[in-house]
């Protein structure tokens, strides 16, 4: 049982760390924005499950071996990377189409979803984050340690879920009337594609 006042602090925490704007964010964003809000929302719910499987992992210690194999870490940091810069490519290189009003979203949600579950699991940054972060509010007297780490995750991915939710129907409406401007449409992908070569840099050049 984890002790009132550590949890009313640790989501006290998580909940001012989801909102602020990360990679998962700006993800969420992007998508949101160049697809629509159902695409920002799946892509949020992506994250999330990703989330879930870095939770599990930090409970059977898979992270812990990540976080001692410095070759293991660099080896998923630029996988990541790679990922995140191919899909920038991608939206960069990929020309808006003439019929606006006829034409299908960019994206569908289920490749969103996909997408997001293979950026945020390819992230090694975010499985030493769980590793780090969940076993300070773990406390063995607390009783059953993993059902306590289990319970930690699984606030965090709700949280999150939240605040991505709530950044992709912010950002769907705003990316609704740019899809009405073929103008500002023009440049949207090379927008995103920024974002996401953007955020691989970002990944590739993290440390440990």
């Amino acid at each position: 049982m984890i002790d009132p006042a550590t949890l009313v602090t640790y989501v006290a925490v998580v909940f001012g760390f989801v909102f602020i704007p990360g990679p998962a964010t700006l993800l969420t964003v992007a998508r949101a924005t160049s697809s629509g809000t159902k695409v920002g929302i799946a892509t949020g719910a992506g994250v999330a499950a990703g989330d879930v499987i870095h939770t599990i992992m930090a409970i059977v210690g898979i992270s812990a071996i990540i976080a001692a194999s410095a070759m293991l870490f660099s080896i998923i940091k630029y996988i990541g990377a790679a990922y995140l810069v191919y899909l920038g490519i991608r939206a960069i290189v990929e020309k808006a189409p003439a019929d606006l009003a006829g034409r299908s979203l960019p994206i569908s949600a289920g490749r969103a979803f996909r997408q997001a579950i293979l950026t945020e699991v390819l992230n090694p940054k975010t499985a030493l984050f769980f590793l780090a972060f969940l076993p300070q509010f773990v406390h063995p007297q607390g009783g059953f340690v993993m059902l306590q780490l289990m319970a930690l995750g699984t606030i965090f991915v709700l949280l999150g879920l939240f605040s991505t939710v709530v950044f992709a129907v912010s950002a769907g409406g705003l990316g609704s009337f740019l899809r009405r401007n073929p103008a500002v449409l023009k440049w949207q992908g090379k927008v995103v594609g920024g974002i996401y070569c953007g955020l691989g840099v970002r990944l590739a050049l993290q440390h440990r």
